[in-house]
């Protein structure tokens, strides 16, 4: 179950206008955090990713379900089940006792797992890779729209960083 401050988190940046993914976002960090904090692990950053838009599609955020080929069939079916129990509110009160079972197990399961699917290095090598598998046109698109969204001050801003980024490690 998400916490109440990730879920104003997403409201807030539905309401601002943003993307479903920028939404689900926060969802994903999320579960970084719980993995970093050692409440359970992960085998791998994608399975940290997959947890996280599990949790935004089942409270309401519209991320769209992999396409054919792309993912394997439970994996979409399981993407549609998600989706579905995000779509409604439930008025009607359903047994708790085989979900709470099967929660508490799932839970006890991650918690054997290990923490480093979500280190810095394990996030950066499966955002590098996930990049690469991208064309290099849709690349350039996503830049363009993220810097004409951000603003002056904060393409000036992001700039800075850049430079700090470049010139920390030319002395290193």
């Amino acid at each position: 179950m998400p916490e109440q401050k990730t879920l104003k988190r997403a409201h807030a940046d539905k309401r601002a206008g943003k993307s479903s993914s920028t939404q689900a976002g926060e969802f994903v960090k999320e579960q970084v955090d719980k993995v970093r904090a050692g409440k359970h692990g992960v085998r791998s950053a994608k399975q940290a990713i997959a947890i996280g838009l599990s949790e935004a599609r089942r409270a309401g955020v519209a991320v769209k379900s992999p396409k054919k080929g792309a993912a394997s069939e439970s994996t979409r079916k399981k993407a549609a089940t998600d989706n579905a129990a995000g779509q409604h509110r439930s008025t009607t009160k359903k047994s708790t006792e085989s979900t709470a079972k099967r929660s508490r197990a799932a839970t006890n399961a991650l918690k054997r797992e290990a923490s480093a699917g979500a280190s810095r290095t394990a996030l950066s090598k499966q955002t590098k890779t996930a990049a690469a598998k991208r064309p290099a046109a849709s690349r350039s698109a996503a830049a363009k729209k993220a810097a004409a969204t951000k603003g002056a001050a904060g393409r000036s801003a992001a700039a800075k960083k850049a430079a700090q980024t470049r010139a920390s490690r030319t002395h290193h």
